[in-house]
């Protein structure tokens, strides 16, 4: 009796390492098709033909187990070959840590963002008027930051909200920028104005809500000017991923990646800040990442311990939106800073102890 039990098991050994080389055979025959398909232009996941097949192995099934465990355990195989696709395919994205080990610097003029200096991003929503953006500027060159932002084309949630200056505001902040020897930045919402991005900024914005706008994403590629991409306030990291690949692929690989905060069933803020964005893009990814703590928080009386957060969890930079007169912004006039807390959040952030990150 003890040789018959030694015998069935050593047999189930052997039928366990011959399932285990069958699976490891078909995900090198699942990689195999995947490659072709790739260089055909084609999707690697076919939720017709899995379906096909997990129907043929039903149909042949006359085992002891239930149709539906058999179902269970070959989608599961499905799923994982799958996952074997798309890790291959993630380390042949141009922005992926496996295609690029080393970090990304990216260059706006004299800054640079990705080199272990903090940098900062700070300005109005909206460029409203020269005297408005003027005063900001002054506050930013004061308090030693290089990089002034402002709104001048406004995607609204509501079609009757301030829609921006346009072509004007970006010439009112090139001017101020120029005055104060500051470089700018502003939002770009259409493809066929990345050629005034172009002409007038420093920095180009690709904002959440235009995230997977494809062609403007292409347009970005286009252009020798540094782009900073947000995440969507649904996108999954993968999806952000690929939409700053659509940018590396057109020839532009300065990247700066931006986590603004994602939506959620909570209230209690504008978003909610994904701070392990952070290092989870850091770690897939050689490009540099900021935070937006104005749009994730939404709240003034969070920016200043978001930001901290964000540094001390590795981000290369903060951005956050300053208005003289918070109150009678046309924009977003909630979350803003006035100057006097501006100044403030910079000099607390400044102190070596919250910058300090590997």
């Amino acid at each position: 009796m003890n040789n018959q039990l030694d015998n069935l098991r050593d047999e189930l050994d052997d039928v366990n390492i011959k399932l285990l080389e069958l699976i490891n055979e078909r995900g090198r025959l699942v990689k195999e098709l995947g490659d072709i398909k790739k260089a055909q232009g084609m999707k690697a996941y076919d939720p017709e033909r899995e379906r096909d097949m997990l129907n043929h192995i039903i149909d042949q099934h006359e085992g002891p187990f239930e149709y539906a465990t058999i179902e269970h355990i070959f989608k599961q195989i499905f799923k994982a070959a799958k996952e074997l696709q798309e890790e291959d395919y993630h380390k042949t994205l141009l922005v992926s840590r496996e295609k690029k080990p080393n970090d990304t610097i990216v260059s706006i003029g004299d800054v640079h963002v990705g080199n272990s200096e903090t940098q900062f991003v700070m300005g109005p929503c909206s460029v409203e008027s020269y005297e408005q953006v003027d005063q900001v500027a002054q506050s930013v060159k004061n308090q030693g930051v290089n990089l002034l932002r402002g709104g001048a084309f406004k995607p609204r949630t509501s079609p009757y909200d301030f829609q921006g200056l346009g072509e004007e505001g970006l010439k009112i902040l090139r001017d101020v920028g120029d005055k104060h020897g500051l470089k700018v930045v502003s939002e770009i919402t259409h493809p066929q104005d990345i050629a005034l991005g172009e002409h007038y900024l420093d920095m180009i914005q690709i904002g959440a809500r235009n995230m997977q706008n494809f062609d403007l994403l292409k347009e970005a590629g286009k252009v020798d000017v540094p782009i900073i991409l947000k995440r969507g306030m649904a996108a999954t990291i993968n999806e952000f991923l690929n939409a700053a690949e659509y940018i590396v692929s057109q020839g532009n690989a300065n990247i700066i990646l931006c986590e603004r905060g994602i939506r959620t069933y909570e209230t209690a803020t504008r978003n909610t800040l994904d701070i392990t964005a952070v290092p989870v893009l850091k770690r897939e990814t050689h490009l540099p990442v900021m935070v937006d703590v104005t749009h994730s928080t939404g709240r003034r009386d969070l920016l200043l311990p978001a930001a901290k957060a964000s540094l001390a969890i590795g981000a290369d930079g903060v951005m956050a939106e300053v208005h003289p007169d918070p109150a009678v912004a046309l924009s977003d006039s909630q979350q803003q800073m006035d100057i006097p807390t501006f100044e403030s959040f910079i000099q607390q952030l400044k102190q070596p102890n919250v910058l300090a990150h590997d």
